[in-house]
């Protein structure tokens, strides 16, 4: 697992917080950063994901 995965977590979960205090307050500045961010978290996490697949393609093959 590939830091970028625990990174796009973190971002992910910061951007679900921040949305739904904006929705609760009114505040469509906090909502629409919170989509920011957990855009932000999925793209991370696809990188991550990238790192992973090439980490593993560069492994030698078992017999």
């Amino acid at each position: 697992m590939d830091k970028e995965h625990v990174k796009g977590a973190a971002k992910k979960a910061e951007g679900s917080i921040k949305e739904t205090v904006g929705k609760a307050t009114g505040n469509d500045r906090l909502k629409n950063e919170g989509r920011a961010d957990k855009a932000e978290g999925h793209v991370r996490s696809a990188v991550g994901d990238a790192k992973d697949a090439a980490r593993e393609a560069s492994k030698p093959a078992r017999k």
